[in-house]
């Protein structure tokens, strides 16, 4: 059975998640998500709403030009950070794949600014990567903020949304929170109303 997907919807559709302004990866892995009805979005379908989304995060210049295979490795990356984040939260071992593939991700270029000299600017950091690069140094940025979300101090605070069918992570920032958006927890609370009898 195929999947209704909705390659590209309005941000203000789904908020960011709780904890997605402190960790870019957050945000990353919940660039895809089930909503009602069986259906589920994706806002790195195309490699122009990848685009979109790398630049509104200030990982690369709104003038590089991205293809499929360029969105297919960032959908492919967010398929392990995924299974990173869920095995966090379930307490379980992580897939080994994905464990490489972050890995991989994170030394496949420096992810630091390196220092630079010219005689009109004197000591400056800059990034040194060309633009053929682009992709791989935003990959590994947001491999490198997923490792740091993973074993920092908000990893035990690193939950699922608890309203089905929503699949978005989030952090969360107080009490038992389990949810993603206003929206998950009004879905949740009239689902539960719904089973409690009168």
């Amino acid at each position: 059975m195929e999947e209704n997907v909705a390659a590209d919807i309005a941000p203000t559709a789904l908020p960011p998640a709780p904890g997605a302004d402190r960790y870019r990866s957050l945000d990353f892995a919940d660039t895809t998500a089930a909503l009602p009805a069986d259906q589920r979005y994706d806002l790195l379908a195309a490699p122009e709403s990848a685009m979109r989304w790398l630049a509104a995060h200030d990982l690369t210049a709104p003038d590089v030009k991205l293809y499929e295979v360029c969105a297919q490795r960032m959908r492919t990356l967010r398929g392990h950070v995924r299974a990173l984040f869920a095995a966090r939260v379930d307490g379980t071992a992580p897939p080994e794949q994905s464990l490489r593939a972050v890995n991989e991700a994170l030394t496949a270029v420096p992810t630091a600014p390196l220092l630079a000299w010219d005689r009109a600017q004197g000591p400056r950091r800059v990034q040194a990567h060309p633009t053929d690069q682009a992709v791989s140094h935003a990959l590994a940025t947001l491999a490198a903020d997923a490792a740091d979300l993973l074993t920092g101090r908000d990893a035990d605070l690193l939950a699922a949304c608890g309203s089905t069918p929503c699949d978005r992570f989030l952090v969360r920032t107080h009490g038992r929170r389990h949810w993603c958006s206003t929206r998950c927890g009004d879905r949740a609370r009239a689902a539960r109303a719904r089973r409690t009898p009168e």
